[in-house]
């Protein structure tokens, strides 16, 4: 960053244009802001917090597994089988399932659904699900092609308009495409939510899970799919897609033909993805907590207005209690969600924006109140119901701690110029007092300006440029392989895919190992668990052998047999237990 601002530096080197025909040749100190900023989450000790997120996953996930063994043992939920939950039918199923056949389990007659009924709910509900997931990428792509045809608007405004002047070194024609598609996907995203919620529920209903514990797992797998796709979609581009396919001054690519694909800041794409990433969970926790306080509330004041002219005697407190919110059968599910797709934002780019983790730490201290303050005077009081773990959920959240060792380790690699500025400084840097120098002059290549077809070349060149650099290893237009790869380009690919595969297999490693080392359930808790069987046993054989002795005192001559009862009886209950 110090070399492009520079102006010895940055300031002489002439850029390409970014855009076709409308941006002109720019000097490179121009993103000297941008830089800077840059380098606030481009360094060293982002990589070293990458891997310490990668470990600090597991422990979260083996820690909470112990917490929920210590609330499942006082909550006295240890017996507790959801396989008995397997057993009892929701009424829509019933209702809804004329055939019947008998239960292998309960031996007895119980409705049914053909499975050529089962078949084609599916094929309607994975259909749907898919179309939806295709409009979201549709979406992605509407965004993509607006941050295309709008850069050049912004490059010709921000130069042209005087007012703007001041604050050109921070606000970027980048920048600016930026910001304005990142809340323009925000918008996107909400509506899309708004919409898919109710589709996802009317499909789930439509196919008629047999049970309870069906219901919630087939809501909560279309729900999270549409989410992750959703939410992450536009992050996953910016990480892994952009800059990635634009091409050479010469011979850009183009999509559809028509918009030239972006090009990456001098400084790397970081920048542009922590943008993004703030703007999308910033705004989602904001957005999250105002329908969760406020809409509730609008609601209750609404339907209070009826009982203003009534006197307190004819509106009690029961009727006022009844006729606030109901939580529903739901009201975790959308919790839950909420917390998963917040996990995702905290693990899957933590890379990229390692202030996160304090965003997501700020909104749940905020969160936690909210919710009080809701469920204790928007809201009913919720119903309870027994449950043996957080289901499905945490099966999710492991495969996201998975998920997100890859995803650092690509973004790292590939996003960051981490590893670009590791192979100069070990192998190509010339200096060695002070390794770095030459560095953006090294990275940046050398086009000749009267190669541009007419369909890239720039109206003007006021000040007669004949060559422009481009953010590329390209050889120069005099050397025999022109504009071909260099092999320093193929030495950082390199580097690039070694440095993926041994973070990888560290963190898992070290994740392994580490889920190894923690016992799900905590030592006292199986001790007490195991103590509490203990006496459950004892007391049953001693009421046992109480009953046996007075038989025997008494006489009885069937004491015999009935003592090998007690005794087959004793050993079925202890193998059962």
């Amino acid at each position: 960053s110090k070399e492009i601002c520079d102006p010895a530096i940055g300031g002489e080197i002439i850029m390409c244009p970014l855009c076709d025909r409308e941006c002109e040749y720019w000097r490179l100190n121009t993103t000297c802001a941008s830089s800077e900023y840059s380098h606030l989450f481009d360094n060293v000790a982002t990589l070293f917090f990458a891997i310490f997120m990668g470990i600090w996953v597991t422990l979260f996930l083996e820690f909470w597994k112990r917490r929920q063994a210590r609330l499942k043992y006082e909550w006295d939920l240890v017996d507790f089988e959801e396989e008995q939950q397997q057993l009892q039918l929701r009424p829509e199923y019933e209702a809804k399932c004329t055939q019947k056949k008998k239960n292998p389990v309960t031996q007895e007659m119980e409705p049914y659904l053909p499975i050529t009924s089962q078949a084609v709910r599916f094929c309607i509900s994975g259909t749907t699900v898919l179309f939806w997931v295709s409009l979201i990428i549709a979406s992605m792509i509407a965004v993509i092609v607006y941050r295309l045809a709008v850069y050049a608007a912004f490059a010709s405004l921000m130069e042209n308009t005087q007012t703007l002047q001041p604050i050109s070194g921070l606000l970027t024609p980048q920048l600016a495409t930026s910001v304005t598609a990142s809340c323009l996907n925000f918008v996107i995203i909400m509506i899309l939510n708004f919409f898919y919620e109710r589709i996802a529920i009317w499909i789930t209903d439509m196919e008629i899970p047999r049970t309870h514990m069906e219901y919630e797992n087939r809501l909560t797998m279309k729900m999270f799919l549409f989410q992750f796709v959703n939410y992450y979609s536009s992050c996953f581009y910016v990480a892994f897609f952009k800059g990635k396919f634009a091409g050479y001054p010469g011979a850009y690519t183009y999509m559809f033909n028509r918009w030239r694909n972006e090009e990456c800041d001098p400084a790397g794409c970081l920048i542009e993805l922590t943008t993004q990433l703030t703007i999308v969970m910033a705004g989602k926790q904001i957005w999250g907590n105002i329908q969760e306080a406020i809409v509730p509330w609008i609601c209750n004041w609404w339907g209070r207005r009826k009982a203003r002219n009534n006197p307190e005697n004819l509106y009690s407190r029961w009727e006022q209690d009844h006729d606030l919110q109901t939580f529903g059968a739901l009201g975790l599910f959308y919790e839950y969600l909420e917390m998963v797709i917040q996990f995702g934002f905290i693990t899957l780019f933590v890379a990229s924006f390692p202030l996160a983790p304090l965003l997501a730490l700020m909104n749940n201290i905020l969160e936690i109140r909210v919710d009080s303050w809701k469920l204790t005077t928007q809201y009913r009081r919720p119903v309870a119901a027994k449950a043996h773990s957080i289901g499905v959920w945490q099966e999710i959240l492991n495969g996201m701690a998975i998920l997100s060792v890859v995803t650092n380790a690509f973004i790292v690699a590939f996003t960051s110029d981490m590893i670009p500025r590791l192979v100069y400084y070990y192998a190509y840097s010339e200096n060695e007092d002070m390794p770095m120098s030459g560095y953006i002059n090294n990275s940046l290549s050398v086009f000749q300006i009267s190669d541009f077809p007419d369909r890239n070349k720039p109206k003007e060149n006021p000040e007669s440029f004949v060559m422009c650099r481009y953010r590329d290893y390209r050889y120069p237009p005099d050397h025999e392989k022109k504009y071909s790869h260099t092999m320093q380009f193929w030495h950082i690919l390199a580097a690039k895919l070694a440095f993926i595969i041994i973070m990888e297999h560290v963190v898992f490693i070290v994740k392994f190992f580490v889920a190894w080392m923690i016992p799900d359930v905590p030592a006292d808790v199986k001790a007490k668990i195991k103590r509490e069987k203990y006496l459950t046993q004892k007391i049953l054989h001693e009421y046992e052998l109480e009953k046996l002795k007075e038989r025997l005192c008494r006489g009885d001559k069937q004491a015999t047999e009935k003592e090998f009862i007690a005794t087959e009886g004793r050993m079925e209950l202890s193998r059962a237990m």
